[in-house]
């Protein structure tokens, strides 16, 4: 391993998200909230939702009642007058359901005077759920859309119609009471109703498109859920305000000034990725391969979210399969390629993402892995576990999609 670009990775790492934490972010969206004479109430869903919360109840001082529902380990303690709930990601569990029915009832029976100020962030489609199914179907149709290679808009686009709360249905039960959004982005474009599967937002998608996205994947679905599917969602609602405080565009901002203060020359390549990730990276691996031994520090960014199509039993997750896809490519050459989940997780793992650079190929075939077999497998966490190329955050309180770096040195061959 090149521990020079290691220790520039994680740099950059650490930097990108700092830049990107909800608290600024929410302190900034704040100061257009102009609650009602009546109750404020607060509920916040999602990976950055007890960051959000927090962060919201200190501003403001107190609220009148509230619900946090986020990922497992994701919640840092109480938060005053607000009750906190885990729940399963990325696929919903009764912990997600049972925390969802406490948000309905704190909404229930509000007049036009109160007001909800409603903290939403990704991963609300899973966490922020009351299902139109019974919960074991919904949890096996949101895992033959993860195996299945579907794209956050095409799942989100079936899972808002199977749902009591998304699709603009949550915002139509806190009515007549006034919705603030607070929304941090993990969709590219920032389309509101996608976002979470939008709970308070008017649905663009049609019943159309969701059934051709069943048919398009073949779907295992039982009847009740052909039905909802044929059933449409609301198309306006006028009790929502909304403030997106955080996207991807961010990070990638925040990424590329890391990489200037490393000394490299930062290159945005795009902040709206979304192909297969062993695509991506072996993209990436390439431009690097193309500019290494050059004369010039150069640093490629990519933000967005790739997709993973499970062809194997492995472990691992998108970031991490991008930069083993990466390693072939690199092999030899002064460069790097890492790619890292803003929320902190990959997949289901505890890795945040992956890291290779010149020397991993060599590692892996001495440690016994063949990266062609392993991707094949969707095994990247354990080969990348055995060269030192996982990367370890813990839960960041924030979630704006992924970034993916490139690092060339100036220098030539490894």
């Amino acid at each position: 391993m090149n521990s020079t670009l290691r220790e520039d990775a994680d740099a950059i790492i650490r930097a990108s998200l700092n830049a990107v934490l909800p608290d600024e972010a929410v302190r900034r969206a704040l100061e257009a909230f102009r609650p009602g004479k009546g109750r404020v109430l607060l509920v916040a869903a999602g990976k950055a939702a007890w960051q959000m919360a927090h962060t919201a109840v200190e501003v403001l001082g107190r609220v009148d009642g509230g619900v946090v529902v986020t990922k497992y380990h994701h919640g840092k303690g109480e938060i005053p007058g607000v009750a906190c709930y885990e729940a399963g990601h990325p696929v919903p569990d009764e912990n997600g359901f049972a925390a969802t029915e406490q948000a309905l009832e704190l909404v229930r029976g509000l007049t036009a005077e109160d007001t909800v100020l409603f903290l939403l962030s990704g991963g609300g489609s899973a966490l922020f759920e009351k299902p139109l199914i019974p919960g074991d179907e919904l949890q096996d149709v949101t895992s033959q859309l993860l195996a299945s290679g579907a794209d956050i808009v095409e799942m989100n686009t079936l899972r808002k119609r199977l749902s009591g709360v998304k699709g603009g249905r949550f915002a139509q039960r806190c009515a007549p009471a006034q919705v603030f959004e607070i929304v941090l982005s993990d969709v590219l474009g920032d389309p509101l109703d996608m976002i979470a599967s939008g709970p308070a937002a008017p649905d663009s998608s049609t019943c159309a498109q969701a059934l051709a996205i069943a048919e398009k994947y073949r779907l295992n679905l039982s009847e009740q859920a052909k039905a909802l599917l044929a059933q449409e969602t609301p198309k306006a609602l006028d009790n929502v305000t909304t403030k997106i405080t955080g996207s991807v565009r961010q990070l990638c901002a925040a990424a590329a000034e890391a990489c200037r203060a490393r000394g490299y020359e930062p290159v945005l390549l795009t902040d709206q990725l979304c192909c297969e990730a062993r695509e991506a990276g072996s993209f990436l691996g390439s431009i690097a391969r193309a500019h290494a031994g050059q004369g010039r520090k150069l640093a490629f960014i990519a933000g967005g979210e790739t997709v993973v199509h499970l062809t194997g039993k492995g472990l691992g997750g998108r970031n991490q399969e991008l930069a083993l896809a990466a390693a072939p490519a690199l092999a030899g050459r002064n460069a790097a390629v890492f790619s890292v989940g803003s929320d902190g997780t990959d997949g289901p793992t505890d890795a945040a993402g992956g890291y290779v650079d010149g020397g991993t190929l060599a590692a892996l075939a001495a440690a016994g892995w063949n990266v062609y077999d392993t991707l094949q497998n969707n095994d990247a966490y354990h080969a990348l576990q055995a060269v030192d190329g996982l990367i370890l955050t813990g839960p960041t309180g924030t979630n704006v999609n992924d970034v993916a770096v490139a690092l060339v040195e100036g220098k030539g061959a490894w």
